[in-house]
């Protein structure tokens, strides 16, 4: 699934969940070394563990995030 972020840096987020497990997470522009680590840190969790540990999330002066648009992403999947 694609979703296209509001807000950030970053302007996609492509995830893919197997048998309610994420299996991949691949951000599009955005800060490449961080966001490499989230999708590290979610793959193997189910989406309900990673949007209770990201939602709400902010970068800066901004109301989200990229890891507050993962979440939000993932609540668009359930």
């Amino acid at each position: 699934m694609r979703y296209q972020t509001k807000g950030t840096c970053s302007s996609a987020i492509d995830i893919e969940i197997v048998d309610g497990v994420i299996e991949s997470v691949k951000f599009t522009g955005g800060c490449n070394g961080n966001l490499q680590g989230i999708s590290a840190l979610v793959k193997g969790k189910t989406p309900e563990e990673v949007i209770k540990s990201l939602k709400g999330i902010r970068c800066g002066m901004k109301n989200t995030s990229c890891p507050d648009q993962l979440a939000q992403a993932l609540e668009s999947m359930l």
